[in-house]
């Protein structure tokens, strides 16, 4: 429902805001698929972008980079079904002080799981419909609507029924049957006042990081209502975000059985990224965040605006709130080009320190932290278009945990950073390589986490990978470790083949194959191999490696 609203809300303020109308913006939303495409423009030496804070709004050489990848190898026929089915939008209207576009997106798989011992056929029937309007050089509004339906292979699926949410997509009616069915959207209108200063009012998702993953600010949760504002003086340039999120796990009383109530299931968050680039080489952010609950045991809170200005420091503040019941982060993200075609990138979170406990090493529960370290390159062995990334991953158990889930660091049941929360190490490898309309993908991960067991009485023990959990029922103030509880190890690959009918709204037919085997401390190990192939479209991230 709320995407719904969401939705038509954004349709009625583009209807008020149209006035004098030369379209050079535009809005995209993210995945890292289809914004890697852009890396020999974002990440060359001779450019000085701001790459990290992400979806990125299209404009100068940006934009050209974009209309060159929509406009790839075109057909020469004058016929209008070739033309709509291979070159253009749907329906598409181009005026000098104005565009409109509105596509059908299909997304159509059937697939075969192979190796889990149900042997189940998997399949996704989706219908959607995007929409795109620039109006001069100002203002631009994207938005699309998904009906969906699918049968997933059995790891996802169990994900689904333990947090109802299919993976960043939205809450699944029925997330105990077989079939799954739901609903989503998104909507963002940007205006741009100048080089300087950028509005977006959006039901979507943000990004904060240069890698695949991020332990800050991920696009892996369901979309949320936000406003961001994006500012640039000189190298600087500060985006501040106030979001409008929901925990539909919130239990409403505590899990310490203290008898109160937390909430309405409704959670607020402030982001706030600043980004200086030193040189065409190097930049560093800092990165905070702040999420609180609208209403807790003390009554309805609503947003606070102690948080509302754009640019105040808010541990200051959240410290001088001796009661405060709310959840802050700091973190740093930097990149480095080392070479024309390749960078370095990092983060570091920060949850909670102790200096003394920290440097003791002796696995004190409140060093909450986690770290990012990779590479990443463009037109590698000087073959164009051949891209590749390697990162490894690591976040301390209890990092994103908080005394209960309406103010964690999640949207909608799902981590607002890493999909698999905390407790684990990561490593991940990506190859993506584009030749006229066919692309064609490769990732392989390995991770080590740990999960909860059980105790004598059937309930679980909270080792610090769940951040639903409160972290006042963790068992070890000391010698908490990075796997502890329940050792897991996965190992996924996942290869595709796509050849692209129409680079305007991504319409490609694609197969592909994705294998998982989850070796469980005590149990059977889990095998995945899923064959599937398709008629797909849109530029949605499905995240499916978990």
């Amino acid at each position: 429902m709320n995407q719904l609203i969401a939705y038509s809300l954004s349709c009625v303020l583009f209807l008020l805001v149209i006035g004098k109308l030369e379209a050079q913006v535009k809005n995209q939303p993210y995945s890292y698929q289809h914004y890697q495409k852009y890396d020999e423009e974002l990440y060359s030496p001779v450019t000085r972008y701001h790459t990290s804070s992400k979806p990125v709004l299209f404009k100068g050489r940006l934009l050209e980079k974009m209309d060159s990848i929509q406009s790839l190898n075109p057909t020469t026929s004058d016929n209008w079904i070739m033309r709509k089915l291979f070159n253009e939008h749907l329906i598409e209207v181009e005026k000098d002080d104005h565009t409109f576009y509105l596509d059908v997106l299909p997304d159509f798989v059937i697939g075969k799981e192979m190796m889990h011992e149900d042997k189940r056929s998997i399949w996704t029937n989706t219908r959607g419909v995007q929409a795109g309007v620039t109006i001069q050089d100002k203002f631009t509004f994207y938005g699309n609507f998904f009906e969906n339906q699918a049968v997933f292979p059995h790891y996802v699926d169990e994900y689904i029924q333990q947090s109802m949410v299919v993976p960043g997509q939205a809450s699944s009616k029925k997330h105990m049957a077989k079939t799954k069915d739901w609903m989503y959207a998104t909507a963002n209108l940007t205006y741009d006042f100048s080089d300087y200063f950028q509005m977006t009012l959006g039901y979507d998702k943000n990004f904060i990081g240069d890698g695949y993953r991020s332990v800050l600010l991920s696009d892996f949760s369901s979309n949320y209502a936000h406003l961001k504002l994006t500012g640039k003086i000189g190298n600087v340039q500060y985006t501040s975000i106030w979001a409008y999120m929901n925990d539909p796990r919130n239990p409403r009383v505590d899990s310490l059985n203290t008898l109160n109530r937390y909430g309405d299931g409704i959670k607020w968050g402030a982001f706030q990224y600043l980004d200086y680039n030193v040189t065409n080489r190097f930049s560093i952010g800092f990165f905070q965040s702040v999420i609180w609950a609208n209403k807790t045991e003390a009554g309805h809170r609503g947003f606070d605006f102690n948080y509302l200005n754009p640019v105040l420091f808010l541990r200051p503040v959240e410290n001088s709130n001796r009661s405060s019941p709310d959840k802050m982060f700091l973190g740093l993200n930097a990149k480095y080009k080392v070479l024309n075609n390749a960078t370095i990138y990092g983060q570091f979170l920060l949850g909670e320190f102790t200096a003394k406990e920290f440097f003791a090493n002796n696995g004190y529960q409140h060093n909450k932290w986690g770290a990012q370290l990779g590479v990443k390159a463009f037109n590698l062995f000087a073959v164009q278009n051949l891209n590749g990334l390697f990162e490894y991953n690591l976040v301390r158990p209890y990092t994103y945990q908080h005394f209960t889930s309406i103010s964690n660091y999640s949207n909608r049941g799902e981590p607002l950073a890493h999909p698999r929360g905390a407790n684990f190490r990561e490593i991940i490898g990506m190859l993506n390589y584009s030749y006229n309309r066919f692309d064609f993908s490769l990732q392989g991960m390995y991770s080590l986490y740990g999960t909860d067991p059980t105790n004598s009485l059937g309930g679980r023990i909270n080792m610090g990978g769940d951040i639903f959990h409160s972290y006042n029922t963790a068992p070890n103030r000391y010698g908490n470790k990075i796997g502890q509880g329940i050792e897991n190890n996965l190992y996924y690959a996942d290869l595709k083949a796509a050849y692209v009918l129409n680079p305007k709204y991504n319409l490609r037919f694609e197969v592909g194959y994705t294998q998982r085997y989850q070796q469980i401390e005590g149990a059977a190990t889990q095998k995945s191999g899923v064959f599937n192939i398709g008629l797909r479209s849109s530029f949605r991230n499905f995240y499916g490696d978990m």
